[in-house]
């Protein structure tokens, strides 16, 4: 059995080499959705891509593979979510982030019929 309810994803494209601080920008975001008690995030690498400059980053070439694609990823109610954008847009100006309204399914951990 399941319980549905309505959520929030929030993505915001990176890359590998956005910094803040000497720390990486996804790691100072994930940090920044813990303090705010997002409910779940997520940190994909993507292996390959490209962003405003037109150049494409690569895994297939190992000795060239800095820089790659990353997506942050949150899940949460939409104050949370606001909450999450005001650190985005002051650690991450310029990021482009999508916004999307899910439903969440939580599963219970009965079993049987």
């Amino acid at each position: 059995m399941s319980f549905d309810e309505d959520a929030v994803r929030i993505t915001v494209f990176l890359s590998e080499d956005d910094r803040y601080h000497h720390h990486g920008l996804h790691e100072v975001l994930l940090n920044r959705a813990l303090e705010i008690g997002i409910v779940g995030a997520s940190v994909w690498r993507g292996i390959e891509g490209f962003g405003p400059s037109g150049r494409v980053r690569t895994a297939r070439f190992p000795d060239a593979n800095t820089g790659l694609p990353l997506v942050v990823e949150v899940i949460d109610t939409d104050e949370h979510v606001d909450e999450f954008l005001r650190a985005v847009s002051e650690l991450a100006p310029g990021s482009l982030v999508t916004r999307e309204t899910v439903r969440l399914s939580r599963m219970s951990s009965s079993v049987g019929p």
